[in-house]
């Protein structure tokens, strides 16, 4: 049974994990659990009362943290597609926000350097894409829905076509430091909508 912690425990391991987060997102999983004491000012007992298992029970929270991070930063643009106007203004939250991040994003954090290969983690990645997708479902029928776009559009297809030119462009920026790609990949995706509407921007 899962613990029910205070308010101030929660608040201290609030801060553990994003202490721990922003230390991986600068150097990696690498870092030790001392590196992680001495940055969130966290005594041993501390440390292992919140997070028993250590370092793994540790890394697995700051996934879940990272995976709330990802669409977080994309709110409230992201919970409001309702509209072509909406969409582009989500479009230019997104593209400033890993302009900003670059390598210190939350994605990359999640997906490189927390890693895939621990089940417990892919479960937390598999199911922020599937929270992701949703909201773009959402937001491509009720474009639908309004008439800004055709009523032929296949609004799942569109989502992942969506989704897969920000995570892929946000991937190429890490490794390039180029945000072409994402800018150019998200633009393309969204503009596919209104060209199968057959219809003008």
């Amino acid at each position: 049974m899962e613990r029910v912690l205070t308010p101030k425990g929660a608040a201290t391991r609030q801060r553990i994990v994003e202490g721990a987060a922003t230390l991986i997102r600068e150097r990696g999983t690498t870092i030790g659990l001392d590196d992680i004491r001495a940055v969130t000012s966290t005594s041993k007992s501390q440390l292992f009362h919140y997070f028993p298992d250590g370092k793994s029970d540790l890394l697995l929270a700051v996934a879940e943290y990272e995976a709330g991070q990802v669409l977080a930063d994309q709110q409230p643009m992201l919970g409001e597609l309702t509209s072509w106007a909406a969409w582009q203004a989500w479009r230019e939250r997104v593209i400033a926000k890993y302009d900003a991040q670059r390598r210190n994003c939350p994605l990359s954090a999640l997906t490189a350097q927390l890693g895939l290969a621990d089940p417990a983690t892919r479960t937390i990645v598999t199911e922020l894409y599937d929270r992701w997708h949703a909201y773009l479902v959402a937001g491509v029928q009720a474009l639908k829905d309004s008439g800004e776009i055709d009523a032929g559009v296949d609004v799942g297809r569109s989502a992942t076509a969506i989704l897969t030119a920000v995570t892929g462009g946000a991937t190429l920026l890490i490794a390039t430091d180029r945000l072409s790609y994402l800018e150019e990949g998200l633009t393309e995706a969204l503009d596919a909508l209104l060209r199968r509407a057959g219809a003008g921007t």
